[in-house]
């Protein structure tokens, strides 16, 4: 029989009734069962959280922060059972697996030292005027399947922080790791504080339009990102969401083919490319694309796709079903109009597990689905460009402006690409290094609201003004 996990609901481990089976998307077995909650179940999470937000907002700051302080701590303590767990819920290799779960607790400990200060606007002989932060209230933190347990730490934290309490719904998907995490930390603040409730999609609906949720933060799809804005407007609920992203790298002609081809590769394939700020297009300048596409293409055809859990294996399995599919769709349709292939295309979906091949796009067109769409898995298009000003218009007509690079050897000319290009972070001759300390969050449809640093920290809170007139004080 499978593992039971529990939910975390006013400090008690508890379940539903009804079960959810949880598939290792590396052979399709079923490795564990969550309680399937609904209305009712979410309604005692929410009650929890409320009650428990009329003390916790008022326990000081230290008190909050070391909470957070142990709950790192616990995460490091238990690294090693909580990325292996992570690796057969998830699929991505155990090095990439242990890299989430450290980064987690690195995270908490780095956002936790964060603070909001008062800020006084008028100090004068007529009146004392200060503005402060308060928290909103009671949070719904909704998670995707790609990065479980670092998504919910990063809505954990800041809620926490700002003096919120948080009812958190992991991903149908990967509510593994979240559980055994929520187990080993529910002791670390008071009852109610921290909740942790598992359901299917149709839960995340039920808080959205929850009257006692005074906030959504939601990392996933824009498509479903829009259905949250939409039910949240109807109470007015606070926003922050993380949403898709079709993130495009530039590689300028003065970039080295042999030294950047590798971390090209990995900025693509990383957990499998199921990575919101993973690079989905790549364009090379025509002095450079033959010899870069092809270092490129070689390199690819040394890292072993497979089973997460097995040693040498560099990128695992899509995490389910439905998006596997949606891969191999994207992939069927390069191949039905006769776009050419580096490496892969001949994806086989007949075996046992979610796996796609390591697939590199020679050159497509910029209407091509493979190229306009968020691929989302082990796909890479390479494309050829020969301006500056033609490359930077191809990277910002899209709908999506979250994250973005540039490879050169010069980086004050990527400084003056970066500051031309329509998204909320991009990296010079790096990528995917994002910092607790900066904010994070997308322009145009990739999302709404920041996450990290004193930006993402206001997002859980109101300002509030308070005025003492000095010259009209009551006898």
């Amino acid at each position: 029989m499978a593992t039971q996990y529990k939910n975390l609901i006013n400090g008690e481990l508890v379940e539903s009734g009804e079960w959810l089976d949880v598939v290792n998307p590396a052979n399709e077995q079923v490795i564990g069962q969550v309680p399937a909650c609904g209305a009712a179940e979410l309604d005692r999470a929410v009650a929890a959280a409320r009650a428990a937000f009329k003390s916790w907002r008022k326990t000081p700051i230290e008190e909050r922060r070391a909470a957070l302080q142990a709950m790192a701590k616990i995460i490091q303590d238990n690294h090693e059972e909580l990325y292996r767990l992570l690796t057969s819920e998830q699929g991505k290799p155990h090095e990439q697996a242990k890299g989430e779960i450290m980064g987690s607790a690195y995270m908490i400990a780095s956002q936790s030292t964060l603070s909001l200060e008062d800020e006084v606007t008028e100090d004068s002989a007529q009146r004392l005027s200060r503005t402060r932060r308060v928290p909103v209230g009671v949070v719904g933190g909704i998670v995707p399947w790609n990065f479980p347990l670092l998504m919910a730490v990063q809505k954990i934290v800041p809620a926490l922080l700002s003096g919120c309490t948080i009812v958190l719904k992991p991903s149908p998907f990967t509510p593994l790791t979240t559980l055994r995490f929520a187990e080993l930390i529910k002791d670390t603040v008071p009852a109610g504080v921290v909740n942790f409730i598992t359901g299917e999609d149709s839960l995340g609906p039920l808080m959205t339009s929850h009257p006692d949720i005074d906030k959504i933060t939601f990392t996933g799809s824009t498509a479903t990102g829009k259905k949250i804005m939409e039910g949240a407007s109807k109470d007015l609920k606070r926003i922050t969401l993380e949403l898709g992203g079709n993130d495009a790298s530039i590689v300028l002609p003065d970039a080295d083919p042999k030294k950047v081809a590798e971390q090209l590769f990995w900025s693509s394939f990383t957990n499998a490319g199921q990575v919101c700020i993973a690079a989905k297009r790549i364009y090379i300048h025509e002095d450079i694309y033959d010899e870069l596409s092809q270092a490129i293409a070689d390199y690819a055809k040394t890292v072993k796709v497979g089973d997460g859990s097995q040693q040498g294996t560099g990128v695992g399995p899509i995490q389910n079903k439905k998006q596997y599919e949606r891969v191999l769709e994207l992939i069927e349709d390069a191949k039905d109009n006769g776009y050419k292939f580096l490496v892969g295309g001949d994806a086989d979906p007949t075996g046992s597990g979610y796996y796609v091949p390591i697939t590199i796009l020679d050159n497509p067109p910029e209407d091509a689905r493979i190229v306009a769409e968020e691929q989302f898995g082990p796909v890479m298009p390479l494309m050829k460009f020969s301006t500056e000003e033609e490359v930077i218009a191809r990277a910002n007509n899209s709908d999506y402006g979250l994250a973005g690079a540039v490879w050169t050897a010069n980086p004050e000319k990527g400084i003056e690409i970066a500051e031309q290009l329509e998204t909320g972070t991009v990296w010079i001759n790096e990528f995917m290094h994002i910092s607790p300390y900066a904010p994070f969050g997308g322009h145009k449809q990739s999302g709404f609201g920041a996450e990290y640093g004193k930006e993402g920290l206001e997002e859980f809170t109101y300002s509030q003004v308070i005025t003492v007139k000095r010259d009209n004080i009551p006898a």
